[in-house]
């Protein structure tokens, strides 16, 4: 089944670390930390576990045992506390490495998430012709979700949350990308930040709306030269993942199938996010 997978950590967390000023309930430990380090490294679990902990807590249920962490050049924080601290023991039979995401010269912040998933494969030439499943680091997805992907059938597929089963507030939850498919669940689009019209026209019989939170399985192969050739996103000057993935299912229809989930993915975007996912953790994890 290829259990493979890469966690995106690359990103400067900008939106986090911009806001975290504003967040006066948050404990200053955490405040330290997101600051420092890459959001997902926040110590919001039992005796300060970091959440990337929670999620490959729940990787390695799935099935995965080859992980491969992408990282920033300039937050040593998730190498310094799985190498160096040794807590990678942990997760004992789960192999995990890490690829570098660089900032280019005369930019403040990496080039986003396709470039961020270009780095790992050309450091897995090894998965050539293999399956790998791809998450950001700051969403817990459950051990279902990740067994779907794992396991699916099709030569790409990606999680189709339901919109309504995702507990978000309704502004910011209009802001999640949509999807689009075609009456066989194949994906024709996926719809950053929808108008109304758009999500009106993306709603099926039922009433029922798809919702992306970036997590995909993809033939190596498949994807890497649609990574290599998405071009910078007009707006945000980013090479996105998303973009990417449009780019593929264009050139085949049957690339990506959306296999249909409707369960709460907890999301550390925000301060504000803080305090619910550690309840959350609390919970739902006991000690491990």
């Amino acid at each position: 089944m290829n259990p493979n997978i890469v966690i995106l950590a690359g990103g400067v967390s900008s939106r986090m670390k911009k806001l975290i000023p504003a967040a006066e309930a948050v404990d200053p430990n955490m405040i330290s930390d997101a600051r420092k380090k890459s959001k997902s490294m926040i110590g919001l679990g039992e005796n300060s576990r970091p959440f990337l902990d929670y999620l490959l807590f729940n990787v390695q249920k799935a099935g995965y045992t080859e992980v491969v962490i992408v990282v920033g050049e300039k937050d040593g924080s998730i190498r310094q506390y799985y190498e160096t601290a040794g807590h990678a023991r942990i997760f004992s039979g789960m192999k995990i490495t890490y690829a570098t995401q660089r900032i280019p010269e005369g930019r403040t912040k990496p080039l986003g998430t396709a470039d961020a998933l270009l780095e790992a494969l050309r450091e897995r030439s090894q998965w050539k012709g293999q399956m790998f499943t791809v998450c950001n680091s700051d969403n817990l997805y459950s051990v279902k979700a990740l067994e779907l992907l794992l396991r699916t059938p099709h030569k790409g597929a990606m999680i189709d949350y339901d919109r309504a089963a995702l507990k978000f507030g309704g502004e910011r939850i209009s802001q999640f990308a949509v999807l689009q498919k075609d009456a066989r669940g194949f994906l024709v689009n996926i719809i950053e930040k929808p108008t109304p019209e758009q999500i009106i026209l993306v709603k099926d019989n039922t009433g029922r709306i798809g919702i992306s939170m970036n997590i995909f399985r993809f033939n190596r192969e498949l994807v890497l030269p649609h990574l290599e050739e998405v071009p910078m996103h007009p707006i945000r000057q980013e090479k996105e993942l998303p973009s990417a993935v449009a780019r593929m299912v264009a050139s085949d229809p049957a690339s990506v199938f959306t296999i249909p989930l409707s369960e709460y993915v907890p999301d550390l975007t925000s301060p504000g996010d803080i305090a619910e996912v550690r309840s959350y953790l609390r919970d739902h994890f006991g000690p491990f």
